[in-house]
């Protein structure tokens, strides 16, 4: 019998204030543009003129977004037992040096451990885009190891399932976890510690040639990471837990076919596969997919991150957006697929359209002809797929016997509409949030589930290459999409997508288009002070307010964002302050590099970014005590940042020389006090590369980086000096 009660319920948020306060941002921006284009009659004030219009034009569309906040209330208690579905739990790796096995480990043991009614109905794939041997023996141990760790959890009522982050703490000095007391439970939390420990040291020590000596890892022996067949391995039967009692999901570790005449389509390309492969293996509803660095908080969304430093240096932990952006698009028409912690409908990933659109197509299952174009000649995938978009049916099947079609169905398939209109959308690096516009196109709503404790925790990139990395991909991701067939504005006009979600969606598309314009304004202060110029009003002037007010409205308001989301000023500062240097080196590269791609001169690259891998016992390395400060390689995403900084330091000097020897007070359209400002706000914001031109080692700029920006400094200087 289904439940009557309420499972969630959608709250409203009430934002007025901060409604009003934005729109006294977008009048001041207004008033300086009109202002602007009265009084504009050189060059360099239509350039100004520009900038400033496209800022007033993102605000405008970050707007959107804020204007009609909600909040879904989820419980869970109202569900009955029985109610709960079968779940396909999906771990995405890429590369073991990169993604540190023991990391991927983490996530998976939280999953196995579920707190589920049914650990019948769970089955996890873990899909290996490395081909790694030592990856799959990692997994093979986790198994083992989870024979005890998931009894032992599930006896103790441990809240948080990922053994490197349970054990990163002493255990409770009374003895007691979640009511469990005394000395039974203090001799068996050091015996599972010890037991995790030494799981951590087989993996760590693992070497690829004795592993490759085992017989069950021979189909590694001969395969290459970018040319081998399908290898699927089932290392973890659910039915024999009918018959030992050890209960916890289905294991099945997955690296896909890949050949040098196949495009492999990055991440979505390995979520088509195992989308295939449960299909034809469990086939459950409902499909959860998370990163190899996600693990699973909370056993009874969006991710929020662990180990986060303090103060966020790094400006990635994204707190704020999430709170701000993420509460106001879910009150459109949902909030954007971010690539981890979310749930899916497994019909829906497969294009079917909601309910409300079916009364005007004709009714009925798919023929069998239909889905052999759309999902490839499997017999078997036809006929599971059918029968779960027709009945909802679930495969009860012994999954071992199933291996040989999952390796056919986890095969390159060409030909068909995986990528396009089935399963993950394949045409960008950020194939996450392709994905969810298509389905939000089709006429889907998505729900914003956001837990106390956070349902799912995962892993920042700490250092500047890490995480300029992963700006300068998400970015070039972004842009492939707006200006490709897949643009939310053809979603709008010929799809189910309502204009304002349209509209957020191209919010943050153009985070890459930003880059130019908010590179040319930073250009602006430094130009001016070394060509004796103005493109601010002076102090003196009454137009000077308007841009003196808008800079102190904006800040204030943002400021106040982060202290209403319970962070500090200093959090406020380090986001601001990366945001800064983002747009000038990860944003203006991936503008640049689909620029190429588009002229056909190069090729986009996924680049994997670095995930740190914690100690045995979830604690820091020694090696991390200085994590917040920024670090530098020889990269080119540091050249545009690191000539900025220089850039603006001899424009300074430059400025004061010229104010201390009198020489501009004769200009009557020099620089004033806002072009200064500018350029010493831009030295604050760039102060890690500031630091860095002066530091050595990792925190210190690379030579090759400092000769290169010197070089760019020098040409602008010649530039502007040569009249």
């Amino acid at each position: 019998m289904a439940s009557t009660k309420k499972l969630q319920e959608r709250v409203v948020l009430r934002t007025t204030a901060w409604i009003l306060a934005e729109f006294v941002i977008l009048f001041l921006l207004l008033a300086l543009i009109a202002r602007r284009a009265a009084a504009t009659s050189t060059s360099l004030g239509t350039l100004a003129l520009v900038c400033e219009a496209w800022f007033a034009f993102v605000w405008a569309l970050g707007m959107n977004c804020k204007w009609s906040p909600v909040r879904f209330d989820t419980r869970p208690d109202n569900l009955l037992p029985d109610e709960l579905p079968a779940l396909d739990m999906f771990v995405t790796t890429a590369d073991p040096l990169l993604e540190p096995p023991v990391i991927t480990v983490n996530t998976v043991l939280s999953l196995l451990a579920l707190d589920y009614p049914d650990v019948g109905k769970l089955a996890c794939y873990v899909s290996d885009d490395g081909c790694s041997p030592v990856t799959c023996y990692a997994l093979r141990e986790a198994a083992k190891f989870a024979a005890l760790w998931v009894p032992f959890c599930k006896r103790h009522g441990v809240g948080v399932r990922a053994p490197f982050m349970y054990f990163s703490s002493a255990p409770p000095e009374d003895g007691t976890d979640a009511g469990t007391v005394g000395r039974e439970f203090l001799e068996s939390w050091a015996f599972m510690k010890s037991e995790y420990e030494k799981l951590v040291t087989r993996i760590e020590n693992a070497d690829e040639g004795s592993i490759l000596r085992d017989a069950e890892f021979a189909d590694f022996i001969d395969a290459e990471r970018r040319n081998h067949p399908t290898i699927i391995k089932v290392l973890w039967d659910n039915t024999k837990s009918r018959r030992t009692g050890q209960g916890f999901p289905h294991l099945v570790y997955v690296s896909r076919e890949k050949g040098p005449k196949h495009y492999h389509n990055f991440k979505a390309g390995a979520m088509n596969v195992l989308t295939r492969v449960s299909d034809v293996m469990t086939n459950a509803p409902i499909m959860l997919n998370v990163d190899c660095d996600m693990f699973v908080n909370n056993p009874q969304a969006p991710q929020k991150f662990y180990g986060a430093l303090k103060d966020d240096p790094f400006g990635n932990q994204l707190e704020v957006a999430f709170k701000k952006l993420g509460y106001g698009v879910a009150g459109i028409q949902g909030f954007f697929y971010a690539g981890t912690g979310c749930f899916h409908r497994r019909k829906v990933v497969y294009g079917m359209p909601p309910p409300d659109t079916v009364k005007h197509e004709r009714t009925g299952s798919p023929s069998y002809k239909e889905l052999q174009i759309k999902f490839g000649s499997s017999k078997e995938l036809i006929e599971s797929s059918r029968n779960l978009i027709s009945r909802g049916d679930v495969l009860s099947l012994d999954i071992s016997s199933r291996v040989q079609v999952a390796k056919q169905v986890g095969a390159c398939n060409s030909g068909t509409c995986w990528g396009q209109e089935i399963g993950w959308v394949y045409g960008s690096m950020t194939e996450d949030i392709l994905t969810g516009q298509r389905i939000h196109a089709t006429g889907w709503r998505s729900a914003l589930m956001d837990t106390n404790p956070p349902a799912f925790m995962g892993c920042a990139p700490t250092g500047g290459p890490a995480s300029l990395t992963q700006y300068k991909r998400w970015a070039t991701g972004l842009l492939e999409i707006l200006i490709s067939w897949n643009s939310p504005i053809l979603g709008s006009i010929f799809g189910r997508l309502q204009l304002r979600q349209c509209l957020a969606y191209m919010f943050i598309y153009v985070w890459p288009v930003r880059a130019p314009f908010e590179l040319c304004y930073a250009l602006m202060g430094p130009f001016c002070l070394l060509t004796n110029q103005s493109f601010l009003p002076k102090a003196s002037d009454e137009g000077f307010r308007i841009p003196l007010a808008l800079f102190l409205t904006y800040n204030i308001y943002n400021l106040m964002e982060y202290k209403e989301c319970g962070l500090s000023a200093r959090t406020w500062w380090n986001n601001h302050r990366m945001q800064r240097i983002t747009s000038a080196s990860a944003w203006i590269l991936a503008f640049l590099t689909v620029l190429l791609k588009t002229m056909g001169l190069s090729e986009t690259v996924f680049e994997v970014t670095h995930k740190e891998s914690s100690t045995s016992d979830g604690g820091a390395s020694p090696d991390d005590a200085d994590q917040g400060l920024f670090t530098f390689d020889s990269s080119p995403v540091f050249i545009p940042v690191t000539t900025l900084s220089i850039l603006n330091i001899v424009a300074i000097a430059v400025g004061a020389w010229r104010v201390v020897v009198g020489t501009a007070r004769g200009a009557p359209n020099g620089p004033g006090i806002g072009e200064f400002a500018c350029c010493v706000w831009m030295v604050l914001c760039f102060w890690p590369f500031v630091r860095g031109l002066v530091s050595s080692g990792r925190y210190g700029i690379p030579w090759s980086v400092k000769v290169k920006a010197s070089l760019i400094v020098s040409v602008f200087v010649h530039f502007c000096t040569r009249n």
